[in-house]
């Protein structure tokens, strides 16, 4: 599903012709720099917001684009490369236009849609297409992915499917077929759809099938034997309404001409920014600004980089910060010893933009990967214990600062021990994914999910009173509880109980939660499968 306004797509779209025009105009080397860094920040628009089949497409552009620096190093660009770039140019250009135009009658149909209560967020469904052959050992998966908004709808054939509107996300089962044969299905799909994400399933686990599957315009890949569960997952994350925040970068630059062009180079690959020309500054910037990443100038006025990275690494809470240095010195002694004293990756001046944002931004990834496993629970993806309790605090002092309102709810699976003695804890673990995913797609962005311990669950509802926390987190409990967990040649169903409190001024963290438990025993006491709100 197209997560931009097609206007959106249309704009990108225009700055890129307007790029190739101007490089067209002059076509040395600095004009294709400036070309290139447009193409990077394109793809990776179009990777962030799912559009698979038209970042493909920017991807060999952008590849073709990088592949011209060795030729032209202060040079123009030949007449050959010119004509070949341009109709590379022109070919996506007429894709994206073409996809666009398709999304615009849709849209219009989602603006006439009444608006939701502010509690409720209206969860589109999401169309899957499945080609595949044998749909009989695939019934359990589309009937669970359908209790989360996700509709399936299977087909024989390549050609069967319609050409509009484009499904979210396109199975592809490769049992039955010759690898040519699968990859000729994928590249015929490719060609059709510029958005949906492509998933090969039944795929063999050697690297000669996993290369040409993902050669031919696959986004993921589960081989031969792979647990329905682990397709559910990734099934049910495409379609999630989660969104990854703006990546944020430090500048530690004296120099403001440097620190305004590196900002600038970042704003174009989409990322926040601030600098500071004062190094003494640093730790203020860090805490306030809690960037991602620190962009620093190895020599500054009293100070280097790596006197600066050495104060930084003093502080527990910056000390997997990544820190990059930006110097115009060369010397291999120094950028050896500057990444020993704790910095992360050595950039020479001056620097190339295109160079400049893959670094950056590969190394928050692997921040951001390394925070998510200390702030998330491993098997359902919520937050932690100990990152809910902190959201908590957080919840409630915005709430104390703004005077608004705020919710707490507790929420227990029934019976669970009897559900892990009598069909194994591998079911027992799917039964929580379930209750954590069906949590996190039915709430609104503004709220927030954890995994407080065991089968139980924190639900933070900020801006909610109790009555409509109750009909948001009851309607949710009704849902859960027509869910078919299949078994073997059955299925089992689940329910859950909730307890909610609402906070006051007079409530610190530790009494609120203690009342959102109170709530819940009383649920379960009850009789069980309802939710109940505290004093």
């Amino acid at each position: 599903m197209m997560s931009c306004s097609p206007e959106e797509l249309q704009k990108k779209s225009q700055e890129l012709l307007a790029k190739w025009q101007a490089c067209q105009a002059q076509p040395g080397f600095d004009g294709l720099v400036e070309f290139a860094v447009t193409v990077s920040s394109l793809t990776e628009f179009l990777e962030a917001r799912g559009l698979s089949g038209l970042h493909q497409s920017a991807h060999a552009l952008e590849q073709k684009v990088l592949s011209q620096f060795d030729q032209t190093s202060g040079t123009t660009l030949g007449t050959e490369a010119l004509q070949a770039l341009s109709q590379q140019v022109q070919e996506f250009l007429d894709r994206a236009q073409a996809f666009a135009r398709g999304q615009v009658a849709p849209a219009e149909e989602r603006r006439n849609q009444p608006e939701a209560p502010q509690t409720v967020t209206l969860v589109p469904v999401h169309k899957v297409a499945f080609v595949t052959t044998q749909p009989v050992p695939w019934r359990d998966l589309v009937a669970q992915v359908g209790y989360f908004n996700v509709q399936v709808e299977v087909f024989a054939t390549v050609q069967a499917l319609p050409a509009a509107p484009e499904p979210s996300i396109v199975l592809v089962d490769a049992v039955g077929l010759a690898l040519a044969d699968f990859v000729a299905r994928v590249q015929a799909l490719r060609g059709q759809f510029s958005a949906s994400t492509i998933m090969g399933l039944n795929l063999g686990s050697d690297f000669e099938s996993l290369q040409h599957a993902l050669g031919a315009g696959c986004d993921a890949c589960f081989a031969e034997g792979t647990q329905h569960a682990a397709i559910i997952a990734r099934i049910i994350k495409l379609c999630s309404n989660e969104e990854e925040p703006p990546y944020r970068v430090l500048v530690v630059e004296d120099s403001k001409t440097a620190g305004a062009l590196i900002r600038r180079t970042l704003s174009e690959s989409g990322m926040e920014s601030q600098a500071i020309t004062r190094p003494q500054e640093v730790l203020t910037a860090l805490a306030q600004f809690q960037p991602d990443l620190v962009l620093m100038d190895m020599y500054m006025p009293g100070c280097t980089g790596v006197e600066v990275t050495r104060v930084i690494r003093q502080h527990a809470e910056f000390l997997s910060t990544p820190v990059v240095y930006l110097s115009g010195d060369s010397n291999v002694a120094l950028q050896v010893d500057a990444l020993r004293l704790g910095g992360d990756h050595f950039l020479t001046k001056p620097f190339n933009p295109v160079i400049l944002n893959a670094v950056v931004k590969s190394k928050i990834d692997r921040y951001r990967t390394l925070r998510r496993t200390m702030l998330h629970d491993s098997l359902t993806g919520l937050y932690n214990h100990t990152t809910s309790k902190q959201y908590l605090q957080t919840a409630i002092n915005a709430a104390r600062q703004q005077g608004s309102q705020l919710c707490v709810a507790m929420i227990d699976i029934d019976h669970f021990k009897a559900v892990n003695d009598t069909y194994g804890h591998p079911m027992g673990d799917q039964v929580i994914r379930n209750v954590a995913w069906l949590l996190r797609q039915r709430v609104r962005k503004t709220d927030s999910v954890g995994r407080y311990g065991g089968e139980e669950f924190v639900v933070l509802l900020p801006g909610s009173n109790a009555e409509q926390a109750h009909a948001v987190l009851d309607r949710i409990r009704v849902d859960f509880s027509h869910i078919r967990q299949p078994v073997e040649d059955g299925w089992f169903s689940c329910t859950f109980s909730g307890g909610i409190a609402q906070w006051n001024a007079d409530l610190d963290s530790e009494v609120l939660l203690k009342r959102a438990d109170e709530a819940l025993y009383l649920a379960k006491r009850a009789g069980r499968n309802q939710v109940s709100m505290g004093a």
